[in-house]
């Protein structure tokens, strides 16, 4: 998917129009440019001053782009079982992160794994876990440090990935954030904290 920055800033918006829309009425959500009408798997990512807040998505393509961020920023602000629900005077000092996903690709050796070009699903029986292209490359890991914890998001032992019947699949992203310099025009709507 190709997305041009009118499409990414369409989507921060979105993002944060959507968790604001739970606290005020009249929360005015902009218009999808076609692109956004595509069926794709997406997360959005929130942190407050730096530490992570919320994180859900999409893995695989459900619905629209344009709904699955409005759903999915949704769920990050308020149903993260990691987190209580975000408050409305946390919403200032929100900064939203998406990630817009390629599809799955299974792999048969991890040398296929790029670290930080790649995210991670590993599955194993009824567990599964994934971790973001971006996490690798913000903690510094090596390749084998992010398969080791992408088996523990997936509540399995660290080396579960080294098991035959582990499967691994990668995907890239799309990774684009509120802070990033060319969203940072609070003119058109994209500040609603």
């Amino acid at each position: 998917m190709n997305l041009t920055d009118k499409d990414k800033k369409i989507l921060l918006i979105l993002a944060r129009a959507s968790i604001m829309s739970r606290f005020r009425e009249g929360i005015e959500f902009p218009e999808p440019t076609r692109v956004l009408l595509t069926e794709c798997g997406a997360f959005v990512t929130l942190h407050k001053k730096g530490k992570l807040r919320g994180c859900i998505g999409y893995v695989v393509a459900v619905k629209p782009l344009f709904n699955t961020v409005q759903d999915v920023a949704r769920s990050s602000a308020f149903s993260d079982p990691r987190f209580p629900p975000v408050m409305e005077s946390e919403i200032p000092d929100l900064e939203i992160e998406i990630s817009v996903l390629t599809p799955l690709k299974r792999i048969t050796s991890i040398d296929e794994i790029e670290v930080g070009t790649h995210g991670i699903v590993i599955k194993r029986g009824f567990s599964s876990g994934l971790l973001l292209p971006q996490v690798a490359a913000e903690q510094g890991w090596d390749r084998d440090t992010f398969l080791t914890h992408t088996c523990y998001k997936a509540g399995l032992p660290g080396d579960c990935w080294k098991k035959s019947d582990t499967r691994i699949e990668v995907f890239s992203a799309i990774v684009f954030n509120e802070k990033d310099p060319e969203f940072r025009d609070e003119e058109e709507g994209g500040n609603y904290g």
